[in-house]
């Protein structure tokens, strides 16, 4: 019967189970199962020696568990409120002893031990442990604040004001004082409350303090106090401490009582002390405030206000940025406070250029010239106009560049003085250092102005010295003595010019000089001017100047009914002349120009004759294709089209139009063979062949 048993209990079916189960599964359900709590049995004490029992267990336990691990403060808190369950409190006190006696510092357990003192009602134990413990761990809040609680509900107020005070002295964070001053409230002490307040600002200045003491004392409607507590933190913080949102707080209190004076001295004394970067908020208020309480001037004010701090930041980040310094002393100008302005101007003059480069010292120079005319005509300071003048003079490096314009400013701001003689010395100076055209022509001006002719001839000598080549000294020196009536003296001056190997602008020179023997009546000078430019140059402008001059040309000795023809005809033969020797170097789109103002001439002047002669002398324009001549690549093999004139009297264009013409009827006659074919042919694709082999001939001939 055994022997069965034991065959019928083995496992016959040997295949694996449809859901394995892993080790690890095994280990995971194991370790579940032991966090499980398991309620303990409920016990049913009926007398006092069970009790004794359970108490003795229970205490067995307790005193295994902390043998085994002494430092683990849950055990002790355990212990101790078991012990508190069972109504045994000297037994808990004893164990918050021992556990204290494990760990002195352990809030948690000095918490649970006044907790326990405090719900048994025994106030005295309490206070001595509250007195043990702030002590030992002075700086946890929570004990000073349990204590003072205490005392107040036991009604021993002056008991919870001591507490404070002793916890004052150790300078402890805003609640503590917010604390405090709420107690004193509580119990209507107002001045004791200020006295907290006062003493709180100066453990923690912060602006947020001082502006908790200015909302305590609005609620107690104290205007003078609040004031008085505003200055006092201005004077405590100082410039560099101080806050944006305390400035913007009192000027609200003072707008809340119609102080507004008040309020906009408060804003314009922040503002002028408080960098931008701080007073963003700052600015923004006052805009506001300005809006609704002020006027134009003032709202004018704040904007030029926020402009300056603008201008500030720029120039801070970048010093030499002289756009921003005229724009700051513009704005400075426009204030009218000379004192702030020229602090503008020295602080921008002193950002010298780091280059001796003229581009780097043209927007500075300016600085100069703009802060002595602000001198000069808005603060009235001649003398330091002059010093600015000498001072910038003498800080250009003369040898490498020089500018003009400062040079004739100071020159002229010593004539407004009616100091001629340093006027000269000024400007001779400047030759002397740096001579310059401009210079030059500034200085002979001057001389003109003042009617100082012998000087002028002098300086225009030494300006031509300097630059022969100045076409614009010539004109002028033979313009100044032609005025003077010495024109002997003009013609020379003139005939040097045109002599000297270089010149800037010849052709002004020429003109003017063609011109001085137009008004002298010289009309054979002026022709033979012409024919000597021409052997100079032979331009088209030339030529039809030369011609419009001999229709103007007038001799003394013509009869005047014959002049208008004879003009006319010396007139048609300068045309003649020009266009035989442009027809000569080949030049076609001069002689169009030249046609027509030679047409332009016979329209007004001649006859139709003549006006037939010139209009048959007119060039058809053609369009013609030439390959594009240029490097391998995209643009090489390439046509462009162009317009190019074919003059009837050009004989070298004359095979060239035979040639064209037989071309043209070649083509038509392909056409007209490849039509016929098209309209005889079956296919449609003889008439492609045909069209391509009449492209091919046309591109043939």
């Amino acid at each position: 019967m055994t022997r069965e048993k034991q065959s019928s209990d083995r496992i016959k079916n040997k295949n694996p189970a449809p859901v394995q189960i892993t080790a690890e599964q095994l280990m995971r359900e194991a370790h579940e199962f032991r966090e499980v709590a398991i309620a303990a049995p409920r016990q049913k004490i009926t007398d006092k020696e069970e009790l004794a029992e359970y108490q003795m267990d229970k205490r067995r336990s307790f005193e295994d568990m902390l043998r085994r691990n002494r430092i683990h403060v849950g055990t002790w808190l355990n212990y101790a409120a078991w012990e508190q369950s069972q109504d045994e409190i000297t037994r808990a006190r004893s164990i918050y002893e021992r556990a204290l006696d494990v760990d002195a510092r352990n809030v948690t357990v000095y918490l649970k031990y006044l907790e326990m003192e405090m719900k048994n009602r025994n106030v005295n134990r309490a206070r001595n442990l509250f007195d043990r413990v702030v002590a030992l761990l002075p700086r946890v809040d929570q004990f000073w604040l349990k204590f003072t609680y205490m005392e107040e509900m036991l009604g021993n107020v002056n008991g919870a004001r001591q507490i404070f005070e002793r916890w004052m002295q150790w300078q402890p964070e805003e609640p503590a004082w917010m604390a405090y001053a709420k107690m004193e409230m509580r119990y209507g002490e107002v001045d004791r409350a200020r006295a907290v307040y006062q003493r709180f600002v100066q453990v923690h200045p912060d602006p947020k303090n001082w502006l908790k003491w200015v909302r305590f004392e609005e609620e107690q409607n104290n205007i003078e106090q609040v004031r008085e507590i505003f200055d006092q933190a201005f004077q405590f913080l100082g410039d560099d401490h101080m806050d944006q949102k305390l400035v913007i707080a009192f000027a609200k209190f003072e707008s809340k009582q119609r102080e507004y004076e008040r309020a906009r001295a408060i804003f314009k004394y922040a503002l002028e002390r408080l960098p931008k970067h701080k007073s963003e908020a700052l600015y923004k208020q006052y805009t506001q405030f300005e809006k609704r309480f002020g006027d134009k001037d003032d709202i004018e004010t704040v904007v030029m206000a926020k402009r300056r701090g603008q201008y500030e930041q720029q120039v801070r980040e970048n010093p030499r940025n002289y756009d921003v310094w005229f724009d700051y002393a513009r704005l400075e100008e426009a204030t009218a406070d000379v004192e702030r302005t020229r602090e503008v101007y020295e602080r921008a003059i002193a950002q010298v250029p780091p280059s001796e480069e003229k581009r780097h010292w043209r927007r500075y120079i300016y600085l100069w010239i703009n802060y002595a005319l602000f001198e000069e005509l808005v603060a009235k300071d001649y003398e330091r106009t002059r010093q600015i003048y000498q001072e910038c003079l003498r800080l250009i490096p003369h040898k490498k560049f020089t500018f003009a314009k400062i040079w004739l400013l100071a020159a002229r701001f010593e004539i407004r003085r009616l100091n001629l003689t340093a006027a000269r010395k000024t400007l001779g100076m400047g030759i002397g250092k740096a001579p310059k055209d401009r210079l030059f022509k500034g200085y002979i001006e001057l001389e003109l102005e003042l009617r100082e002719f012998d000087r002028c001839r002098t300086l225009y000598t030494k300006f031509l010295e300097y630059n022969p080549a100045n076409c614009y000294a010539w004109i002028r020196f033979a313009e100044l003595e032609r005025s003077l009536g010495d024109y002997e003296r003009a013609r020379a001056i003139f005939e040097l010019a045109v002599a000297q190997p270089a010149l800037d602008m010849p052709e002004l020179l020429w003109k003017a000089y063609i011109d001085f023997e137009v008004e002298m009546a010289e009309f054979a000078s002026a022709r033979k001017l012409y024919e000597r430019l021409l052997q100079r140059t032979e331009h088209v402008k030339v030529w039809i100047s030369y011609a419009r001059f001999e229709l103007e040309a007038v001799a003394e000795d013509e009869d005047p009914a014959e002049r208008e023809e004879e003009r006319a005809e010396r007139a048609r033969k300068t045309f003649q002349r020009a266009y035989d020797s442009m027809k000569q170097r080949d030049l076609k789109e001069e002689r169009v120009l030249l046609l027509e103002a030679w047409r332009e001439m016979e329209a007004h002047y001649g006859d139709a004759a003549s006006r037939a002669a010139v209009a048959k002398r007119m060039p058809k324009v053609v369009k013609r294709r030439r390959k594009v001549e240029g490097e391998e690549g995209a643009g090489a093999g390439a046509w462009e089209e162009y317009y190019d004139y074919i003059f009837p009297d050009d004989e070298t264009q004359k095979p060239n139009l035979k040639l064209l013409e037989l071309a043209y009827q070649l083509k038509s006659k392909r056409e007209a063979e490849a039509r016929a074919k098209a309209a005889s042919a079956s296919t449609s694709a003889s008439a492609p062949d045909t069209e391509e082999t009449a492209a091919s001939d046309d591109e043939h001939a």
